[in-house]
């Protein structure tokens, strides 16, 4: 018996028993405001969060914040006067690189770590929520789930050829050690609550 063969029988001798596999859905505590928590940890890690109840109150406050000056676009269909602009599914994504605000919806929110889930259908343009200098998701309320578990639940299955989970603004703590934010993505992220 060769010195492979031996190494393979004793593993497999010492092979230890199966075991079952955890059941996630007992991981964790039940949140009692899913709200408060996802605000929290948004706020947390430099996004700034509004609760509203209508797309009038959303469109006020980005006014509000960035004038009429700048570029701003957006793919909710109740917002387009914020915009002016059409279509936003322009192949070329240097179209945009001049957008100083971008405002989208989300599908989802997750309290435990703020992560939004944003599809390509959702975007316009695959490019457009890292380009833009500022970025601005909807979520609504009754769609924010207490962790990744549940939230990967609602994407296992989903048919879509792009998505992505973001939280907070872009930021790095690589050069020198400082937390800088905007380094390569968003320079913020506002995040509104919207009542179902």
């Amino acid at each position: 018996m060769s010195s492979r063969e031996k190494m393979l029988a004793a593993i497999a001798k010492n092979k230890p028993e199966l075991a079952p596999l955890p059941r996630i859905d007992q991981l964790g505590e039940a949140e009692t405001d899913l709200v408060e928590k996802f605000s929290t940890v948004a706020v947390g890690i430099g996004s700034k969060v509004f609760p509203v109840k209508n797309y009038k109150e959303i469109q006020e406050i980005l006014q509000k914040q960035f004038g009429s000056e700048t570029r701003k676009v957006t793919t909710i269909p109740e917002l387009k006067a914020l915009s002016g602009e059409g279509d936003l599914s322009s192949p070329d994504p240097h179209t945009f690189e001049n957008v100083e605000l971008a405002v989208m919806q989300g599908h989802f929110a997750v309290a435990e770590n703020s992560a939004i889930w944003v599809t390509e259908d959702m975007t316009g343009q695959r490019v457009l929520p890292f380009i833009c200098q500022h970025l601005s998701l909807i979520v609504k309320k009754s769609t924010i789930v207490p962790d990744m578990h549940e939230g990967y639940k609602l994407i296992g299955e989903a048919a879509y050829g792009y998505g992505v989970f973001i939280a907070g603004p872009s930021k790095t703590a690589d050069i020198e050690q400082s937390l800088v934010l905007g380094a390569h993505g968003p320079r913020s992220l506002t995040v509104f609550i919207l009542e179902d």
